[in-house]
């Protein structure tokens, strides 16, 4: 197994996209920490986790608040000895449908708030442990997407906070990569499985990912899990300061 003795913790792990790399981490032999706001539904994760052979823990953690994200890493490192991953998976708290210039003040910086500052302290936390040991993966969500403009959809500040996460891991990378850290984003082009059933537009939005794609489909949480898995391994070891694009060609590079 690509993961067997590694530990990481999964931030956002009841979500879709945070449950699937977490059970994609586990599957693969890792130690999986899943901090999140809500117990109930982390535990559901950790439940499947540990009833398919795996290793799980929730812990509940806000990563917006670095005192408490600070706090959770020590006691991960002080039960497991260290900290391998850390995969930030924090849902953009956007507001999407509207057009720019109609859209009041808060909800346009709402998405870039809470990506860069939950991404910077969890970051920043699990830095500090894997410079000690000289070695970890620090993975993001996201990335930024095609230059194109998006024309059929008010996106709100979404892509703004997914810029300002990338110039984050640029720079991370080439501060940590002296201490062998390796900091990567994983990209998708829109996961179906992801979007709530209620969302407004969700019809036509899957419609035109699968269009967009190259290979006519897009990436799924199996998809996105899988490539996780390795991104972070030993098998990857030379990938850092990068974007991954798992967008079945959806995004060009």
């Amino acid at each position: 197994m690509m993961l067997e003795g590694k530990t990481a913790i999964v931030y956002g792990g009841a979500g879709s996209i945070g449950g699937a790399v977490a059970r994609g981490f586990a599957r693969e032999g890792a130690r999986v920490f899943l901090a999140g706001r809500t117990l109930e539904s982390l535990e559901v994760v950790a439940e499947e986790i540990r009833a398919g052979g795996g290793q799980a823990q929730a812990d509940v953690v806000d990563a917006l608040d670095e005192t408490a994200v600070d706090a959770h890493v020590a006691r991960v490192v002080a039960t497991s000895g260290g900290l391998d991953i850390s995969f930030t998976a924090i849902a953009d708290n956007d507001v999407q449908g509207t057009p720019m210039v109609e859209m009041d003040v808060a909800d346009y910086l709402a998405p870039i708030v809470t990506n860069v500052r939950s991404k910077f302290i969890t970051a920043r936390a699990a830095a500090r442990p894997m410079r000690a040991q000289r070695s970890g993966v620090i993975l993001y969500f996201g990335g930024a997407p095609n230059r194109a403009p998006f024309t059929d959809y008010y996106i709100g500040g979404v892509l703004t906070a997914f810029e300002a996460v990338e110039a984050m891991r640029r720079q991370l990378a080439s501060e940590l990569g002296r201490d062998g850290i390796r900091v990567v984003s994983l990209r998708t082009g829109g996961i179906p499985e992801s979007l709530p059933a209620d969302f407004e537009g969700r019809e036509a939005i899957v419609a035109s990912m699968a269009q967009d794609s190259l290979l006519g489909r897009t990436a799924t949480l199996a998809d996105v899990a899988a490539v996780a898995a390795f991104v972070a391994s030993d098998r990857a070891a030379t990938m850092t300061a990068a974007t991954v694009n798992v967008s079945c060609g959806a995004l060009v590079d």
